[in-house]
C-alpha cells in the first residue's frame, strides 16, 4: 500500500499541477483494493469496475477542490461505498448500510521473511479459516490487514466505532487461531537437530 506521505504528494500534484502521471499513479495504488471493496457490496464485477472508474474519474473533475480533503484514501473508500448505496438503491434493490449483509472475499494474507515461514497447508488453513468469519469481522479483518487501513480509518469508512473495529479484529483473531493448529516443526525443518 502506498504511504501516507505518497498520497498527499499525489494529492498536490493532481490539484494544484493537474498532473496526469500523478493521476495514474493515485488510480494504479487503490484500483485494487477499491475493486474488491465495491464488489464486496455489489457482487458484480463489471458493475464493481464502473464503481472504481466512476469515482476516480470524479476526483479528476473536482481535482481543484482535491487539496481540501484531509485523508484521500479514506475519502476514495467512502466514496466507493457511497457510490455502490447509489447503485443498489437506483436499482430498487434493498438498499441498507448494514455491512452485515456484504460479503468480501479474501484475497490473501501478506507476510514478510522475518515472520514464520508457513507451508502451502498452513496457508489453506488460515484462508479457510477467514473465509468462515462471520461477514463482519471478514470485511474489517481484509481492511485492516490487507488493505492496511487504520482502525480509525475503517470506522470512518464504514460508519461504526474505532472499539468496534477492534473488537471485530479480536474476535476475527481469536477465530482464526482457533480454527488452525499451529505445529512449528511441521513448518521450519530441523536444522538443530531436535
Amino acid at each position: 500500500m502506498i504511504a501516507a506521505n505518497q498520497i498527499t504528494d499525489l494529492q498536490n500534484r493532481i490539484s494544484g499541477e493537474e498532473d496526469h502521471l500523478a493521476y495514474k499513479e493515485l488510480f494504479t495504488a487503490f484500483y485494487s483494493n477499491l475493486f474488491h471493496f465495491a464488489f464486496s457490496f455489489i457482487q458484480n464485477k463489471q458493475l464493481a469496475e464502473e464503481i472504481v472508474s466512476d469515482v476516480f474519474i470524479k476526483i479528476w473533475q473536482k481535482r481543484k477542490e482535491l487539496e481540501k480533503i484531509k485523508n484521500l484514501k479514506v475519502y476514495l473508500y467512502i466514496a466507493v461505498r457511497n457510490t455502490a448505496f447509489n447503485y443498489l438503491e437506483k436499482q430498487k434493490r434493498t438498499a441498507t448500510t448494514n455491512i452485515d449483509q456484504f460479503t468480501e472475499e479474501f484475497r490473501s494474507i501478506y507476510f514478510n521473511p522475518e515472520q514464520l515461514m508457513i507451508t502451502a497447508e498452513m496457508v489453506a488453513l488460515i484462508r479457510k479459516a477467514i473465509d468462515n468469519l462471520p461477514t463482519r469481522c471478514k470485511l474489517i479483518f481484509k481492511l485492516v490487514k490487507e488493505d492496511n487501513l487504520r482502525y480509525k480509518e475503517v470506522a470512518t469508512i464504514l460508519s461504526i466505532s474505532e472499539k468496534t473495529v477492534e473488537n471485530q479484529l479480536a474476535i476475527a483473531l481469536r477465530k482464526i487461531a482457533a480454527a488452525i493448529s499451529f505445529d512449528i516443526s511441521r513448518t521450519i525443518p530441523s536444522i538443530i537437530g531436535y
